[in-house]
């Protein structure tokens, strides 16, 4: 079986069946999708009934069941990202959910409610801007591990082959893939970011790739998800790798960052930096061990940079991070603390110059992957960065572009693009795309888990902090704090539904959905609004004596400054917390 998908889709819908027929040249196969006994079949296109309803769709995201029963998801929109050695390459801009029941009149009122609420989750997660995918080529592997397969794994479909680590649409495609003779219809989908540019440096035209592979194993957002589970994958994993197209050669370039690797987390409670907590009983070890275990079959040596405070309440997590790597004890893993904080305080982001001069000679044994245009394999990469910071947001993507710059350096010095001698921050035309291109990263991986777009983009931008890249760091984190609190609840509970980690049981009898709030959770902020409505009107109505409006404006202030105090202490009770998946998962 060839590693594609079919290309062009139409989708036929009819009462009892959907039908979505490849019209690919020579094609005749049919997938028919039973509304009733969601049955999937293989057929051809005589069999499609001419009363059907006809669109054209791009892709089959897959299937899930809801309360009122299964939904058929298909790609209805797509915008061409451009080609990648002749594949092209596509993001989903739009969706269409189907459902298989034709009415809801078996549903009561409060499952009406509950299917409604899960759709909007879907629909949530769908909106959410960076799925990516191609017909024809693997996304998910990096062009080192594409390099090292058996002929085996070059005829495996798409979905048989792909990294499951990034198919966000893998509990989506479970039945599909359950069926073989159906796998071209099945389409493995990427989330993250990918851009693609063709540039110019000496007359010397070449092709430069970056894309961001989000993980779907312990995803979720900010606050909810920290630290990784017992199976050792960590949060917000995602895997860079910057790519050089020139003459027929092809370089990359591969880091990795994830969240501090020992069990931890730092719920919302409505303060501006919740504490983060380390486990007291967990078996960090265990975890740790099987993280890094994994880290070194896929990549190599692991250099860890971890860039989080070495002081205040991020300290703890600092230590516990270089214990943990000291006492595992392998010579396949390097640490590096460098507090990022305290090193470019007063803007001095120059001093970022100690951290790259530091790491230069193990970037060099590490080196990058190189095939030349016969197709063989010149340098491979020995390992990666692993960076970090507490969100491995913002912090994170700026050491790791200026760790992609120096590699990219040489790379195109041995591929004859740049001269002896020429640097490539002296490519203003060039520069300008690079620093563009980190920084799009950075805002895309920033609104997949805070969001919000990135901080620190002024710097990945223009290659020096500015007043308004402050004042825009201000506003986003006050986004950020609001998203955090009062909708991450709703966000979490929609990725863990989308990847399958909650499954809907329309016969649950009691939902997840339906936990009544406590009462103070609805009194205490109407009782804060209304007392500092008074407050203020009290002073502008003022009355026959000021001593008189003094006493009403100190009653109301105060009730609403106790009010207020009231609720930041029970925080938690404030926040929006998940609904669907337990505790000790989220942990």
């Amino acid at each position: 079986m060839a590693a594609t998908t079919y290309e062009r889709l139409k989708l036929h819908v009819t009462p009892e069946k959907f039908y979505v027929e490849a019209c690919d040249d020579g094609a005749d196969d049919v997938l028919v999708i039973d509304r009733v006994s969601t049955e999937v079949t293989l057929s051809v296109k005589k069999d499609v009934p001419p009363s059907a309803v006809t669109r054209p769709i791009f892709g089959i995201l897959g299937t899930i069941h809801l309360v009122a029963g299964n939904y058929l998801i298909v790609i209805t929109k797509k915008t061409k990202i451009g080609e990648f050695f002749n594949h092209v390459i596509w993001k989903a801009t739009d969706f269409d959910i189907l459902s298989y029941k034709k009415t809801m009149l078996h549903l009561t009122d409060i499952q009406l409610q509950d299917n409604k609420t899960f759709l909007a989750m879907i629909n949530h997660v769908l909106n959410v801007d960076g799925f990516y995918f191609s017909m024809t080529y693997d996304l998910t592997h990096t062009l080192q591990r594409l390099s090292n397969t058996s002929p085996e794994f070059q005829e495996m479909s798409l979905l048989e082959r792909a990294d499951q680590r990034f198919v966000w649409n893998g509990h989506l495609l479970r039945e599909l893939s359950a069926q073989p003779e159906v796998h071209r219809f099945a389409l493995p989908v990427l989330h993250g970011f990918i851009t693609m540019h063709s540039c110019s440096i000496n007359g010397k035209y070449f092709d430069w790739i970056l894309i961001s592979r989000r993980s779907c194993f312990r995803a979720g957002v900010r606050y909810y998800v920290r630290g990784i589970d017992s199976e050792g994958h960590a949060a917000n994993f995602v895997e860079t790798e910057q790519i050089v197209h020139y003459n027929g050669s092809r370089a990359s370039f591969v880091q990795t960052r994830g969240s501090i690797p020992v069990f931890w987390s730092q719920r919302p409670n409505l303060k501006y930096k919740p504490r983060p907590l380390i486990n007291k009983v967990a078996n960090h070890m265990d975890g740790f061990q099987r993280h890094f275990d994994s880290q070194v079959i896929i990549y190599g040596k692991q250099v860890i940079i971890n860039l989080v405070n070495q002081k205040g309440s991020e300290k703890p997590l600092e230590q516990a991070f270089a214990t943990m790597v000291s006492s595992l004890g392998s010579g396949m893993i390097r640490y590096v603390a460098f507090d990022f904080h305290k090193e470019c305080k007063n803007m001095r982001w120059d001093r970022l110059s100690i951290l790259v001069d530091q790491v230069a000679e193990i970037q060099d044994e590490l080196s990058y992957f190189l095939v030349d245009a016969a197709g063989m394999v010149v340098t491979s990469q020995e390992g990666v960065f692993r960076s970090n910071c507490m969100d491995c947001l913002d912090r994170t993507n700026v050491i790791q572009s200026l760790l992609a710059r120096r590699s990219l350096q040489a790379q195109l010095q041995r591929l004859g693009v740049l001269h002896v001698g020429q640097k490539l921050e002296e490519q203003n035309e060039f520069e300008k795309i690079y620093k563009n291109a980190w920084a799009d990263n950075a805002n895309a991986c920033a609104k997949q888990y805070a969001g919000t777009g990135a901080l620190k983009t002024d710097f990945t931008r223009t290659g020096k902090r500015t007043q308004l890249g402050l004042l825009m760091d201000g506003w986003n984190s006050l986004i950020r704090y609001y998203k955090n609190n009062f909708s991450d609840g709703f966000r979490q509970d929609s990725i863990d539904l989308f990847l399958g980690n909650y499954s809907v049981d329309e016969l649950e009898s009691h939902s997840p959905l339906s936990v009544p709030r406590d009462l103070k959770f609805l009194a205490l902020p109407i009782i804060m609004v209304v007392a500092f409505s008074m407050c203020i009107i009290c002073l502008l109505m003022a009355g026959d004596t000021w001593t008189e409006t003094l006493a009403y404006v100190l009653f109301w202030g105060v009730a609403s400054i106790g009010t207020f105090f009231i609720i930041l202490y029970n925080g938690k009770d404030f926040v929006d917390a998940p609904r669907l998946v337990q505790k000790e998962k989220m942990d």
